[in-house]
């Protein structure tokens, strides 16, 4: 059984709303990272590599129609080199929390995970609430700083000190994770 699951959160994003040049900005910084701990995560038999992204209240929309809308977005150059390929587990979601009314949390128990790898977008929101629901479940939390994606760098590094500080959350580079 795995003990550690890798979440890719909502890198599937058309980035066409108000603040997507500035994220989009962000993602081509961080997507690198992300990309290579994915593929560390495929590469690694303990490890469970789990995407979970917004489906923006579109309940019939699969993984499929949510990687054809985002590569039909503003930035497929983005979402091409991280967009969910290989049979893996897809949870879509609703709200901010990765474990807000989804079935991630039954699936982390039922593989016996115990530490929580969190990437993706956006770092003072979605990172930051689902950080905090894998806290209060009991999870051991892991951020790469540089494999999350933000809006505002203020709100950014306020929510990364809020992990570590009150989460407990180990924050350490990308390249560190599977070290």
């Amino acid at each position: 059984m795995p003990e550690t699951a890798l979440i890719v959160i909502d890198m599937l994003n058309t980035y066409d709303h108000e603040d997507g040049e500035a994220l989009a900005e962000s993602v081509r910084e961080q997507l690198p990272q992300i990309v290579d701990l994915r593929d560390q995560a495929k590469a690694h038999e303990d490890v469970l590599l789990i995407y979970s992204n917004d489906n923006h209240d579109r309940w019939h929309a699969g993984r499929h129609d949510l990687v054809e809308q985002a590569m039909a977005g503003k930035h497929p150059e983005l979402i091409e080199p991280i967009a969910p390929t290989d049979p893996l587990p897809f949870i879509p979601k609703g709200r901010h929390s990765i474990f807000y009314q989804t079935a991630i949390d039954h699936l982390l128990r039922i593989e016996e995970v115990k530490r929580v790898v969190l990437v993706g977008q956006v770092t003072e929101q979605c990172v930051l609430y689902s950080a905090l629901d894998a806290y209060l479940r009991g999870f051991d939390l892991v951020v790469p700083t540089d494999a999350v994606a933000h809006i505002d760098p203020g709100l950014a590094e306020a929510a990364l000190r809020m992990m570590e500080r009150n989460l407990h959350a180990d924050l350490r580079p990308a390249a560190q994770v599977f070290a």
